[in-house]
């Protein structure tokens, strides 16, 4: 009989997930050394061998449903630049987005055990392993599911995408305004959609930061006082999304671009959430 112990061994000896683990010994009738020979010959045992390694190449993955309710993005590391920007690897890292777009899994485990065809994706993702001899995985992902509208940006190249969830369903056209303020997510970086996203904690030390400042070139508390506030006025302008100058055109602002949104599709539009992946970030 298999138990949780031999599966957290046999794991702790190859670097390989608990089911396909699970899975070997199973197949090996609980011996240890024909379940290691079994995970090599996937592939998966060698994993191990990579778990120190820096995996910060790979893609960048956004899928939207037809509809436009259900989004998902994903990011998929790899060793090199030259694995990801293989073919196959390209077609393994779709798939993963296709199957969370589908799925909703709550984590990578989850990802691995869904089935594509005859295969899970763990099986191909030992595929992987074993033909690039990488160290390859999911490092993040989300899910989306709205009752409005949500639209995705990718970069060229796959190195960075977004997801910009709107609360208002969108025709074609608003669906490409859309997309423009998801580029500019991309250019831009805001940190937040708006001020009363702001967290208190961002507010008091951007303002003890600004304060500190004023009083290292010599303004007295009083006057530094209001010389942070004035700074914190152009923080809100750089780091909430609709109070940036729009990229496409400077004379606008992005809440001037939702206005415009909002004429086109003839309902009120606010966006609800970002997502934004740049590959290899922290």
């Amino acid at each position: 009989m298999v138990t949780p112990q031999m599966v957290k061994h046999l794991r702790d000896k190859t670097g390989a997930g608990m089911a396909d683990c699970k899975k070997a010994l199973d197949e090996a009738s609980g011996d240890m050394d024909v379940a290691i020979d079994v995970l090599r010959k996937r592939g998966a045992a060698s994993a191990a061998k990579r778990a120190d390694r820096s995996a910060n190449e790979g893609l960048i993955i956004a899928k939207i449903s037809d509809d436009g309710k259900k989004a998902a993005i994903v990011e998929i590391n790899c060793e090199t630049d030259f694995v990801a920007r293989n073919e196959e690897f390209g077609d393994f890292a779709s798939q993963v987005g296709d199957a969370i777009l589908k799925n909703n899994p709550k984590n990578a485990e989850e990802i691995m055990a869904i089935s594509i065809g005859t295969k899970t994706l763990g099986d191909l993702h030992n595929e992987m392993l074993s033909k690039f001899s990488e160290k390859i995985g999911v490092k993040r992902f989300k899910h989306i599911s709205t009752a409005g509208t949500v639209v995705e940006y990718i970069h060229a190249g796959n190195k960075l995408a977004v997801l910009i969830e709107v609360n208002a369903v969108a025709n074609e056209k608003g669906k490409s305004m859309i997309r423009d303020i998801a580029m500019q997510i991309a250019a831009m970086n805001p940190s937040f959609i708006d001020r009363e996203n702001v967290n208190t904690d961002a507010i008091n030390k951007e303002i003890e930061i600004y304060r500190d400042q004023a009083i290292q070139e010599g303004k007295k508390p009083e006057i530094a006082d209001r010389v942070a506030v004035g700074k914190l006025e152009k923080f809100y302008q750089e780091q909430c999304l609709v109070e940036q100058a729009f990229v496409k055109d400077s004379t606008k602002t992005v809440n001037d671009v939702l206005s415009d949104i909002s004429k086109e599709i003839g309902s009120d539009v606010k966006i609800l959430s970002f997502d934004r992946y740049f590959l290899g970030e922290e």
